[in-house]
Order: C-alpha cells, then structure tokens, then sequence
C-alpha cells in the first residue's frame, strides 16, 4: 500500500481525469441519472494502515452534465473558478471521502485491538 501510495503521488494519478472512479448509478434510486458525464469533481486516497483506495465523486443533483471536472484539491484552491470549485463540489468530495477514511479505520482498529 506504501508503494501503491507514493505511485499515486509522485505519478499525479489522483489528479488525472482519466483515471477519475466511476459512479455507481444504482436504478430505481436518484442517482440512476448521475454517469461518467456528470462526475464534477473527486478525491483519491491510498490508505497505508489497511489494505483499502477510498474515494469520492461528486456532481450536481440534477444530473447535469460537467465539461470540466476537477480533482478536489484543485477545486478547493482559494480563487479557482471552474464549475466544480463555484459549486463547492470539491468539498463535497473531500468531505465524504474523509468519512469514508474514518469509518474505515476504526473498523480496521477494532479488528485488530488485542483483547485485555
């Protein structure tokens, strides 16, 4: 995971748009209509302390389309003015994808807590 980790960083992969996860568009639900054309913004995180890649995508609601998607880090930037970074969609990724971690590492914890 370590090497996983420092590929992702010192090659940029978390920031390519072609690497950009996918969504799951589950049918029947709200989210039928959120597709690759609707993916605004993400966040990548290789984690070391358990064998996991989280990440997040975010887009509008209204399943409209994005024509500049943008990784979280960049949208967050203080004056950056794409659609994602007005939207605050980088946020919006970030913030889930900092859930997910969490979430993650405390089941990871309580699995390997020795007993007393």
């Amino acid at each position: 995971m370590k090497a996983l980790r420092t590929r992702f960083t010192e090659d940029g992969l978390d920031r390519r748009n072609d690497l950009m996860p996918h969504p799951y568009a589950a049918k029947g639900t709200l989210a039928a209509g959120f597709g690759d054309a609707q993916r605004a913004s993400w966040t990548i995180s290789v984690l070391t302390d358990a064998p996991v890649v989280a990440y997040a995508v975010s887009g509008f609601a209204d399943a409209r389309t994005v024509t500049d998607p943008q990784p979280a880090a960049e949208a967050m930037k203080s004056g950056s003015v794409t659609t994602p970074a007005q939207a605050g969609l980088g946020y919006e990724a970030q913030g889930i994808a900092d859930r997910v971690e969490r979430s993650l590492r405390a089941a990871v914890a309580k699995a390997t807590e020795e007993p007393s």
